[in-house]
């Protein structure tokens, strides 16, 4: 264990302060930078995107919908447009690439509460949290699909944090509020992580997508590891990391599991460069003695 207070010190100490941030900043400008583009329109009248998360459409020509959403309108009976599905296709190929739940740290606004949740929760020391299974999220998305089903409406749409905060940043509706509040509080007093890590139906069904992705987070210098465990103190999905950290039934050194963010933070944190983005064909491994040499399979 590190015995620095708080995760990512020894980086910083090594590093320096922008060097251990670096990506955590950038992920912080994509989520601002995307609901900007969608902001600008309503609120100052500039239209470079029109629409939401769900479907929008970028400069009057990229057509970018939502394949959950695709799902569950088909699920209820109700054919999309060819426009929407051209922009759930692209949308599809995307994080087919980049892997699926780089929409949770990447894009989804929602994500930005639950992290300011979670880091008011360390600065007030709670340390309590209720026990939901991971796997909860995937009930999540199985009733959202069979609701859509039975009552031939995109139901989950009208209770989705992810729209309820568009909707109350664009129409100032208080029961928008109420639902994000509810998820803010839930993840601060109630569980660590509770919304994204366990219950959020969009992140499920995004991990599925990410299950074959191409760009992974690998662990070149997995030898250098010195078990300070300050990327399992910050990572959203700290189960991803062990098996490919110490190469569990032969696990080559790349994070593969489905539900890994691509978030970037255990690479910030890592003073030794244990971490770094690759993609899911590099396994090559730098011992101590910085020779390359290929993972075993």
């Amino acid at each position: 264990m590190s015995l620095s207070l708080r995760p990512g010190a020894e980086a910083i100490a090594a590093k320096g302060w922008l060097a251990a941030h670096k990506w955590l900043i950038l992920r912080r400008s994509s989520q601002l930078g995307i609901l900007l583009l969608f902001l600008v329109g309503p609120w100052f009248g500039l239209w470079i995107v029109k629409g939401n998360l769900s479907f929008s459409y970028t400069l009057d020509f990229l057509p970018l919908t939502d394949p959950y959403v695709i799902l569950q309108s088909m699920l209820a009976k109700q054919l999309p447009e060819r426009l929407a599905l051209t922009g759930a296709a692209i949308v599809l190929a995307f994080y087919l690439l980049v892997g699926g739940r780089s929409y949770c740290s990447w894009v989804c606004p929602v994500n930005l509460l639950t992290d300011a949740a979670y880091w008011l929760r360390v600065r007030l020391g709670l340390k309590g949290s209720a026990h939901i299974s991971r796997p909860t999220r995937y009930w999540m998305l199985g009733m959202t699909l069979v609701v859509a089903a039975a009552t031939g409406s995109i139901a989950w749409e009208m209770v989705n944090p992810v729209s309820m905060m568009h909707r109350g940043l664009f129409f100032g509706l208080g029961l928008a509020w109420a639902v994000v509040l509810a998820v803010f509080l839930f993840d601060l007093f109630v569980m660590r992580h509770g919304w994204c890590g366990h219950l959020c139906p969009v992140g499920a069904f995004y991990s599925l997508i990410g299950k074959l992705s191409l760009l992974r987070v690998k662990l070149p210098a997995r030898a250098a590891c010195n078990d300070c465990m300050d990327c399992f103190a910050v990572c959203p999905e700290p189960q991803v990391i062990r098996p490919a950290l110490k190469a569990i039934d032969g696990t080559p050194p790349l994070i593969l599991e489905a539900n890994c963010t691509n978030c970037g933070r255990c690479i910030d944190v890592c003073s030794k460069d244990v971490f770094a983005f690759g993609t899911r064909f590099n396994t090559t491994v730098v011992p101590l003695t910085g020779v390359p040499h290929a993972a075993p399979k």
